[in-house]
């Protein structure tokens, strides 16, 4: 059954204070992203709301008016769920969710249970694991009355209640996902480059930009492909021929997003530890969104946590066949001159970005000035 056909598709109220740090059109942008996440999730959108304030409130992030509202939007659209775009604190959580009788979420706690669902290999349901239950830990909840409100969508819940597993089981068990994470990346780390046949190129860019389609085309693949967040959570690798007699591995992992949880970059560090390794990156970004800039900005900034900053990359403005990117395109294009707009849905751009590969790597990679001991028949 695919993520969002669900027997019973629950309701959900989406929740945003803005407060005097944000830029305005930013926080409408991460509104609306929130949205496609509830989408992924399975929930149904009913309705959204937003508060602008100086600062959000400590007991309940809105102000006491702005609940009421709430609260009657959530009798009006019969819905069961709110998220907030916002980060909550344990005891905003609880209060929420005792003035309104449903079920609270946070842009943290949308997101992994959308990794929760999406995680396959046993190396990513490690992952997720450990960010699921670093975040229970981080929800202790104020007193027993609030394991009420607590569950996963379409779901009976994360697990045992949050006051069991608050001591030391939940700690052992942390522990032992480290360890096993650490496990994981120790081998992918021994693996060196000396040890490699061929160069490593690492897909890496905002979810939803066609990373998985970019890697089918170039590699005559099939890596699964939906229009949704977060659809490849696994590292997929794959052969690609740039010339005749000269083949990379091309490598394709989870996505960024902006505000990833910071649990989930540090459980998902063996997976993201592919860019890090890597001889080149394809940064790749959906050139017709209309805030693309900063979902530039995000990669930069994700790139630069988990330490990959320093690796040679190109910028890839995937979806320049929509109509709507035209202007963005050559506006990217003037900022950004090394930028190759493509289309990995029509192959437009494609043999453009070979040939920058290649450029990049005779300048960065020793294993392509070595002679080639393989031919493409």
């Amino acid at each position: 059954m695919r993520l969002h056909e669900t027997q019973h598709v629950e309701r959900a109220i989406l929740a945003q204070v803005v407060h005097s740090r944000m830029d305005p059109p930013e926080a409408a942008d991460s509104l609306l992203e929130l949205g496609r996440l509830a989408d992924t999730a399975g929930l149904e959108v009913a309705g959204q709301i937003t508060q602008n304030r100086d600062k959000p409130d400590g007991g309940t992030l809105f102000g006491k008016g702005k609940v009421e509202d709430l609260k009657a939007l959530v009798a009006e659209t019969a819905s069961n769920t709110v998220i907030f775009d916002n980060d909550l604190s344990a005891i905003q959580s609880f209060n929420l969710a005792k003035e309104l009788g449903v079920r609270i979420m946070d842009r943290t706690e949308i997101i992994l249970e959308i990794f929760a669902r999406r995680a396959r290999s046993s190396e990513a349901q490690l992952q997720v694991e450990l960010a699921r239950l670093q975040f229970q830990l981080s929800r202790i909840p104020v007193t027993e009355a609030q394991q009420r409100f607590k569950g996963g969508i379409g779901m009976k819940g994360p697990g045992e209640s949050h006051l069991q597993l608050r001591n030391a089981p939940l700690r052992r068990r942390i522990a032992e996902l480290k360890k096993k994470l650490a496990d994981i990346q120790n081998r992918q780390t021994s693996q060196s480059k000396d040890k490699r046949s061929w160069p490593v190129v690492s897909l890496v860019g905002y979810t939803n930009a066609g990373k998985s389609t970019l890697l089918n085309t170039l590699s005559d693949a099939d890596a699964y492909v939906d229009d949704r967040l977060f659809a490849t959570l696994d590292t997929k690798t794959r052969k690609v021929w740039l010339t005749p007699t000269r083949q990379i591995l091309l490598t394709d992992t989870v996505g960024f997003i902006r505000n990833l949880p910071h649990g989930l970059v540090a459980s998902f560090r063996s997976t993201l530890n592919v860019a890090v390794q890597a001889d080149l990156l394809l940064v790749v970004v959906d050139a017709a969104y209309p805030r693309v800039e900063d979902h530039i900005a995000v990669c930069t900034a994700t790139l630069a946590e988990i330490g990959a900053h320093n690796v040679p990359f190109l910028l890839v403005l995937n979806k320049c066949d929509r109509g709507n990117a035209d202007n963005a395109v050559l506006h990217l294009t003037e900022k950004h001159p090394q930028a190759i707009p493509v289309s990995a849905k029509t192959g437009y751009g494609l043999d453009l970005l070979k040939r920058a590969m290649i450029e990049e790597l005779q300048k960065c990679c020793t294993l392509w000035q070595l002679p080639s001991a393989t031919s493409r028949t």
